[in-house]
């Protein structure tokens, strides 16, 4: 096939169908995936961490007889410990840090039959909504090279989107998954809290706003890998009922006629971009074409006084992780070992009481029983994934004047004092005003997908957020199946995957 020129036509089970019926063989999709990885990521920086002489070495052995046979893989380098390789959590405290064993949901995407590839950027313990981490330098949007590809999983959708790889491993705190698959035209299905393994070295990862799985740019892919990889693990938090059938029967199967609701308003009363109010607009006159029944209609919940809350845990949870760095580095952290702004959010941790934090949750658990009783009336709750365009490169982060008051502030330990002004409740707010929609979903361990339907003006993707009730992906899936036939999004592809001749600008 002269270096298998067809790869990025495929999708990652067409790619392992072709394998298994000997019309390509793994070591040919696992030299043109090299190949592409080296072309195109001086461009985007998606692959921090190569691991090519690794995946030709698992090749000398068979392979797991997976759904993924043969499929050229990336991990998200955050939570997904390969033995023997370093995991940075894109942190310059974490560089040198090797695990000395795979963590269970690594052995499970081996199991599923992909060959690892490397490991993929991602922003400062995954702590923001754009991957730009000091360590190694940002991201790009490979749909423009001038913009964020967003975060945390901002490496994975930029090596789906620019044709690395057909999947990647992903993980959503507050929308890690579902906003770069928004900003890069794939889809990203957030499972349920507790779906998918969270062991052998975690519990409930941010309290259970976390879960892992992972990006793709066909429905059916994510389908048939949360098959592979979800259940509980030993000693999970969380015990969620198995499937009725198997995912992967899902995405053939008619959604019937489904009770949508809608917004386009920003929970937190913020604007959001006249595109992204078009695209839910026209997309409910799509579904009710359909046969959905469509109404506009949110749960009834105090947008603001959440984004409150998960700041609280977000704070304490960057002070818990600031902690366990003694872990890694042999002694007790300092602001030297990390990014000044995560140090400053530390100290917002540390200055917190356990009765914010205690308040703080129980609201998630009251937002979760809104968000049930919404769910007993309607099947799918549709907003914008986010509100705003991608920042350009360098946009959200501190000024060089910022950066240096909060060094002042570090150096002087005054994260109670920051607390009590309210400067950072009002910057993280105008943070979060960009990508308000998500965390909702994190927060009521509800599942929740992104999915490509629409293009602005500007050529830049933008996604559709569908959420359902707790443990139904199945619906989920049907519906993203249904819109994937009426709208296909998997020919559209960036400049930058088709052009060998594209490099990164300046």
């Amino acid at each position: 096939m002269n270096g298998f020129k067809e790869y990025d036509r495929y999708d990652g089970l067409g790619l392992a169908e072709l394998i298994r019926r000997g019309e390509v063989s793994a070591g040919e999709v696992c030299e043109e995936a090299v190949a592409r990885i080296e072309r195109i990521n001086p461009s985007v920086n998606a692959v921090v961490t190569p691991m090519f002489n690794r995946a030709r070495h698992s090749l000398e052995q068979p392979l797991p007889a997976g759904p993924f046979h043969g499929v050229p893989f990336l991990l998200k380098d955050l939570l997904s410990a390969y033995a023997g390789v370093a995991l940075t959590f894109g942190s310059k405290a974490c560089r040198s840090f090797v695990p000395n064993h795979d963590s269970e949901l690594v052995h499970r995407y081996k199991n599923a039959g992909v060959v690892i590839l490397g490991k993929t950027n991602t922003p400062e313990f995954g702590l923001v909504a754009y991957t730009e981490p000091d360590l190694f330098g940002p991201t790009r949007n490979p749909w423009d090279l001038s913009r964020t590809p967003g975060g945390s999983s901002g490496g994975s959708a930029a090596a789906v989107a620019s044709g690395m790889v057909p999947l990647a491993g992903g993980g959503d705190g507050g929308g890690s998954i579902r906003i770069p698959a928004a900003y890069c035209g794939l889809f990203g299905l957030k499972p349920s809290r507790g779906r998918t393994p969270t062991g052998p070295d975690f519990g409930e990862i941010w309290q259970g706003a976390v879960v892992e799985h992972v990006i793709t740019r066909s429905v059916r892919d994510s389908a048939a890998m949360l098959d592979a990889i979800c259940g509980p693990d030993v000693g999970a938090p969380f015990i969620m009922a198995p499937p009725e059938r198997p995912f992967s029967e899902e995405v053939r199967r008619e959604p019937g006629r489904l009770r949508i609701a809608f917004s386009t308003r920003s929970p937190l009363g913020t604007p959001v971009h006249p595109e992204y109010v078009k695209a839910v607009l026209e997309t409910a006159i799509l579904l009710h074409r359909l046969g959905h029944s469509v109404e506009e209609a949110q749960p009834d919940l105090d947008g603001m006084a959440l984004a409150r809350s998960f700041f609280e845990m977000y704070y304490g949870e960057v002070a818990a992780d600031l902690e366990d760095l003694k872990l890694v580095l042999g002694r007790k952290a300092t602001a030297q070992d990390v990014e000044t702004m995560t140090w400053t959010l530390g100290l917002l941790g540390r200055a917190a009481s356990a009765h914010s934090f205690a308040h703080a949750k129980r609201l998630w658990g009251r937002a979760a029983r809104v968000l049930g009783r919404f769910f007993e009336a309607h099947d799918i709750f549709m907003t914008p994934t986010v509100a705003q365009p991608p920042a350009r490169i360098g946009e959200l982060k501190p000024t060089p004047i910022q950066n240096a008051g909060l060094k002042m502030v570090n150096a002087l330990g005054l994260g109670r004092l920051l607390r009590r002004s309210g400067i950072t409740d009002r910057l993280a707010i105008e943070n979060m005003a960009r990508t308000p929609f998500t965390q909702l979903a994190n927060i009521t361990g509800q599942p929740a997908m992104s999915v490509p339907l629409h293009w602005a003006r500007d050529g830049l993707p933008a996604g559709l957020q569908f959420m359902a009730r707790t443990a139904n992906e199945a619906v989920l899936f049907r519906l993203a199946a249904q819109l994937e036939a009426e709208r296909p999004w998997f020919q559209k592809r960036p400049a930058l995957s088709r052009d060998p001749r594209y490099h990164r600008p300046g």
